[in-house]
């Protein structure tokens, strides 16, 4: 069966940033480290059963957000630390966006946002939306809040 898995162009950062995700991410292993004249040139490892290749080929291509990764949390908890340790060093974007340090572009999203913003009632679902819309990091109680219609405290 095929597969397809995100292959991701560093400067010369592969190793680093393999070491950073797992070091993020409950779930994560390295499967293979390939080096030659004593550099890495490349890595494969896996985070939340999900595998990745990295390699390390120099400055001439970047990162931009046309790519992202979109994580799909199930609690606040989950949200704040994703989001807090995935843009150390990077920056915070809108509406549940951040860059990290390596310059990759993740979605830190809850369960929860899709769930309400999706509600068939079209004054609760924009309700959600526009809720969202004012956020950097996403926080499921202000989505609640809008959805059963009152104002963020």
């Amino acid at each position: 069966m095929q597969t397809i898995t995100p292959f991701l162009w560093f400067d010369n950062q592969a190793e680093e940033a393999m070491k950073h995700y797992m070091s993020i991410f409950k779930s994560g292993k390295v499967l293979n480290v390939s080096r030659g004249n004593g550099q890495v040139m490349s890595v494969t490892f896996e985070l939340e059963g999900q595998k990745f290749m990295g390699l390390n080929a120099g400055p001439t291509y970047k990162f931009t957000e046309a790519v992202s990764f979109f994580v799909n949390c199930e609690t606040q908890e989950e949200v704040d630390e994703l989001w807090e340790k995935l843009s150390e060093g990077g920056e915070q974007g809108r509406c549940g966006w951040l860059k990290d340090k390596f310059g990759l572009s993740w979605q830190i999203i809850p369960k929860a946002l899709g769930q309400l913003m999706f509600d068939p009632d079209p004054e609760k679902s924009k309700a959600v939306m526009q809720a969202m819309l004012k956020m950097n990091k996403i926080v499921i109680e202000d989505l609640e809040r809008a959805y059963a219609g009152k104002t963020a405290a």
